[in-house]
C-alpha cells in the first residue's frame, strides 16, 4: 500500500478547524500528517502555501497554536511538524524536541536545514523516538545521496524538480531514485507538484506521495464555508489515495 502524506498549515483559519480537518483527512486515507508551521519567509514554498502561512499570521498565529492542535490529534493521527529553521531557533532546538516528545510528535521536516547540521540532532532525536526527515533532490550527486540517506529513517523526502512547491515542473528522477535504491531500504516519497492529476504518474517507482499546495487551495479559498473546505480536502486526500494505488 503506497502512503499519501498531507500537508496542511496550522491553525488557519484557526485551531478548531484544523483539528477537525485533520480527523476528516486521517478518514479519508492519509497516512501521515504534515502540519505547517506560519513563517514569513517559507523559500521552499509555492504562491498557495505562501499566502496560507502569510494569512494565518496575520490572524496571530504563535506557537501555542501549533502545541494545542498537536496535542489535540497527535495521539490518533501520525504528525510531523513542518516548519523553516528560524522558529525552531528562536524557541531553541532542543527545547522543541522535548516539546514534540511530550506530544507525541514523529518528527520534523525543515527544508533549509542542512543534512550536516541535522545530524548533529540525531542523538536526541533517536532519545526521543524522533526524525528529521532527510531530503534528495535532482541535483544530488550519487555520492551526495549516499551521504544523505544512509541513515535516514521514517521516508526520504524526494523533490521531484528544481524550485518551489505547487508549480508543477517536471524531471527525469530515474536516476536520482536508482541512486537513492542502492544505499538504503527507506521508503521514498515524493513531493512538490503532486495532485490528483499526476499522484498516479509521480508514485510510479516510489513508496508514497507528499501532497500539500492541492490541498492548501481550498484552506484559502473565501469563497467556501469551513464545512465545504473540509470536504472538499478530504475528498481530495481520498481520490489521491485511491489512485495512487491503483
Amino acid at each position: 500500500m503506497k502512503k499519501l502524506v498531507a500537508y496542511i498549515t496550522s491553525s488557519f483559519p484557526n485551531n478548531n478547524f484544523t483539528i477537525d480537518l485533520a480527523f476528516k483527512m486521517k478518514e479519508a486515507g492519509i497516512d501521515i500528517l504534515e502540519l505547517g508551521i506560519p513563517f514569513s519567509d517559507p523559500v521552499a514554498d509555492g504562491p498557495i502555501i505562501e499566502k496560507a502561512n502569510f494569512q494565518a499570521l496575520e490572524n496571530g498565529f504563535k506557537l501555542k497554536d501549533l502545541f494545542e492542535v498537536s496535542q489535540a490529534i497527535s495521539k490518533d493521527i501520525d504528525t510531523l511538524w513542518m516548519g523553516y529553521m528560524n522558529p525552531f531557533y528562536n524557541y531553541g532546538m532542543e527545547n522543541f524536541m522535548e516539546k514534540a516528545k511530550d506530544l507525541n510528535m514523529s518528527g520534523f521536516i525543515i527544508p533549509d536545514l542542512p543534512h550536516e547540521e541535522a545530524i548533529l540532532y540525531k542523538t536526541l532525536c533517536e532519545k526521543n523516538n524522533q526524525e528529521i526527515i532527510s531530503f534528495v533532490a535532482p541535483t544530488h550527486s550519487e555520492e551526495r545521496i549516499k551521504k544523505v540517506v544512509q541513515n535516514a529513517k521514517k521516508f526520504i523526502y524526494m523533490v521531484a524538480y528544481t524550485g518551489i512547491t505547487g508549480s508543477g515542473a517536471s524531471e527525469d528522477l530515474s536516476k536520482i531514485i536508482s541512486d537513492v535504491r542502492k544505499h538504503t531500504n527507506t521508503p521514498l516519497y515524493i513531493g512538490f507538484g503532486v495532485d490528483e492529476d499526476t499522484c498516479k504518474d509521480k508514485v510510479k517507482d516510489l513508496d508514497g506521495v507528499i501532497v500539500g499546495s492541492a490541498f492548501v487551495k481550498h484552506l484559502i479559498n473565501d469563497s467556501l464555508s469551513y464545512n465545504e473546505k473540509i470536504s472538499k480536502i478530504s475528498a481530495l486526500a481520498k481520490e489521491i489515495k485511491e489512485k495512487i494505488n491503483e
